[in-house]
């Protein structure tokens, strides 16, 4: 009995061993996994996490913009970028926007208005030392003479000559104040057109947009009697 059970362990190890090796021949036909690794090299950490990407050459990236319908020859400025020149540099954003035809525009803004400003200025200073005269009573001073002519200083009185020098003076000052107002307004101007500009120059205006009227039959009930009327239709595509 002993012999007969020790006989039954070594066929059942040996049936087990053949079973195995069996199984490991089907597994590993072609290559073993450890030769196809010791043939492949060793694998890191980056290939398994980062695949190989193929480089990107201009002409794929060209034509994958054109399947989207971008057009890279466009001129796409930034606006933060245009906002800045803006208010550096007086029509800095309309130069860097390349809409050349608004900088005659604006520069002559600026031109007119500084030439209003120095001119409002000096008329203002002129009058100021005449109407100084005037109060000190110093009526021989070339400040009045200067502005006035002789024939309307002899036939007029001081008291009037007095008021219209203070007229003047007030009127050029504040002619020489919104001058002042005039300049900033149109380099703040400038500067809001540079930056609208540049936001609104993507945006897309297709021919698509457009409205269509129509006329059209209306039903209608009324009781028991159906009614038709005719109407217009209108429709929007965009």
């Amino acid at each position: 009995m002993k012999l007969k059970g020790f006989t039954y362990r070594w066929l059942m190890a040996i049936l087990l061993c053949l079973t195995e090796a069996l199984m490991l021949n089907a597994y590993g036909q072609d290559i073993p996994r450890a030769e196809r690794r010791r043939l492949q090299g060793p694998l890191t950490d980056s290939t398994l996490l980062t695949p190989e990407i193929p480089p990107i050459s201009p002409q794929m990236l060209e034509d994958s913009l054109q399947k989207v319908g971008v057009n890279s020859n466009v001129w796409i400025p930034n606006p933060t970028k245009a906002t800045w020149l803006a208010i550096v540099i007086p029509g800095g954003g309309q130069i860097y926007n390349r809409k050349y035809w608004k900088l005659p525009i604006f520069y002559g803004g600026f031109v007119g208005c500084t030439y209003a400003l120095n001119w409002n200025n000096r008329m203002y200073k002129d009058y100021a030392n005449a109407y100084k005269d005037a109060v000190n009573n110093n009526w021989s001073s070339s400040n009045i003479t200067d502005l006035l002519p002789a024939s309307y200083l002899r036939r007029t009185s001081h008291n009037q000559i007095t008021e219209v020098l203070r007229k003047r003076k007030d009127m050029y000052r504040k002619y020489r104040d919104l001058s002042i107002f005039a300049f900033v307004g149109v380099y703040l101007l400038s500067v809001v057109d540079a930056y609208i500009d540049a936001e609104l120059s993507n945006f897309d205006i297709s021919p698509d947009l457009s409205m269509r009227l129509e006329p059209t039959l209306l039903n209608g009930a009324t009781g028991f009697k159906s009614k038709q009327s005719v109407g217009v239709q209108c429709s929007f595509t965009f």
